[in-house]
């Protein structure tokens, strides 16, 4: 099934054309995040939708499904307002985008895109676009929970670590391409943790990341194991499955990850690495990482740190707390926000370092969202009707939370923070002009995104 821009909407938005005033001749809306979970968001993933939709002209053939289809599907329409696009402005689609820089962390309830219609006969195109341009709701609220997760890890590695801006880029690893909808939102969610991150699994979204912010490599792995790797040698060949990962992976400076519960991790970590495997491990130059993935992480994670320090010993960093020889623990089953912050208390009352372990993510990172944990919506704003300006909002009285703004605005940076006011000639708008015309013009790479976030 060839991608036809024009039907990727909702079917209602098929009869808008004919339900506006008449002589409307422009529109303008604004996508904000109304609240929700976090108290600002980071404003990523436009330039993905840019680049993979509207960079493409409208075609013919475009037009002529659709009629097809809509008239089968039994809604109106507007077959001339389509072939005047694509017949006399060569597909270009007549709309201009503004945004705030990639990157930014924008409060709640302040506006961070806009969308108006450049020619009068298509100014209902604003509101068609709506259902492709609000799909941004889904990187931007990946990129920031993973912020926010970040900050969570980032105040234990201070609290705890010598060189926490060594280890924060590696410190939450993405496992969740197999945990989410479809092979688009791996990309899509696996690049927008890209933003925080340099660790995944997730090679669909770092071969976005790449590809649509232009960057060499944008996270990295490590030969790691599974449990058919440890399984397949059988229970008594468990200590061969181990040895075989350290024979071919474990070389000087490396750093290779086993997952170690196929049967009982304190076995494991007792008598199999502790003791069998030892002199190997400290031998070999590698950094061994064991992966527990069972059981309530709080407390598998505090065992296992006393259990290896028995066995492998530990240093006492500059700030005071254990560090561990040669290995070192992720967690990469049952983590969120809540798991995460209090394995990392459990990891401090202890007197280890959160240089100790990293953490794996999947479902919860990429999937446990929708559009309205940040409340995300496009609402317009102002129409043109008979060359009239006219500011348009929403109030419903049976939810204030969904009043939307009037007028065209813009986003400002003021003395207590950002924002949203009401545009004039002498604004100094934070709104970037991104795309006009049927023409990408302004484009970020994900190493400056990073340095802005």
């Amino acid at each position: 099934m060839k991608y036809n821009l024009i039907m990727d909407t909702d079917s209602y938005k098929a009869s808008h054309w004919l339900q506006y005033p008449p002589q409307t001749t422009a529109m303008y809306s604004y996508l904000e995040s109304r609240g929700g979970r976090y108290p600002a968001t980071v404003f990523f993933g436009l330039q993905y939708i840019l680049k993979k939709y509207l960079s493409q002209p409208v075609e013919m053939w475009m037009v002529e499904e659709a009629e097809v289809f809509f008239a089968a599907h039994g809604l109106s329409f507007n077959s001339e307002g389509w072939r005047y696009i694509v017949q006399e402005l060569g597909g270009k689609l007549p709309i201009r985008i503004k945004a705030v820089p990639e990157g930014t962390l924008v409060p709640v309830k302040q506006i961070m895109m806009s969308i108006e219609s450049t020619d009068p006969q298509t100014f209902w195109l604003v509101s068609w676009l709506e259902t492709l341009l609000l799909r941004v709701w889904y990187p931007i609220t990946v990129a920031t929970q993973s912020y926010y997760l970040k900050q969570i890890i980032w105040d234990a590695l201070q609290a705890t670590a010598d060189d926490p801006a060594a280890e924060i880029p590696f410190k939450l690893h993405d496992f969740g391409s197999r945990g989410v909808s479809s092979s688009e939102s791996a990309e899509i969610g696996g690049m927008s943790h890209l933003v925080n991150f340099m660790g995944s699994d997730t090679v669909v979204g770092v071969r976005a990341a790449n590809h649509y912010y232009q960057h060499p490599m944008a996270a990295f792995s490590i030969p790691a194991a599974e449990h058919s790797t440890i399984t397949s040698w059988q229970r008594d060949g468990e200590l061969a499955a181990y040895q075989n990962m350290l024979d071919k992976f474990a070389k000087p400076g490396a750093i290779l990850a086993v997952v170690s519960d196929s049967y009982d991790l304190w076995q494991a970590i007792d008598h199999l690495w502790g003791d069998r495997l030892k002199s190997q491990i400290i031998e070999s130059g590698a950094t061994l990482v064991i992966r527990p993935d069972s059981g309530d992480p709080v407390s598998v994670i505090s065992q296992a740190l006393q259990k290896l320090d028995q066995r492998f010993g530990s240093t006492i960093n500059s700030k005071g707390y254990k560090v561990l020889n040669y290995v070192r623990l992720i967690q990469g089953d049952g983590i969120n926000a809540q798991s995460l912050a209090e394995i990392l208390k459990a990891v401090q009352d202890l007197g280890f370092s959160a240089s100790n372990i990293a953490f794996g993510m999947g479902g919860a990172l990429l999937q446990q969202v929708d559009r309205d944990t940040q409340k995300f919506a496009i609402k317009c704003s102002e129409v043109t009707i008979n060359g009239q300006n006219i500011p348009v909002y929403k109030d419903p009285v049976t939810d204030p939370g969904k009043r939307s703004k009037q007028g065209r605005l813009a986003l400002v940076k003021t003395a207590a923070g950002y924002a949203t006011v009401l545009a004039s000639a002498d604004t100094i708008d934070l709104l970037v002009p991104v795309y006009e015309n049927g023409q990408i013009l302004q484009e970020y790479s994900l190493t400056e995104i990073r340095e802005r976030t």
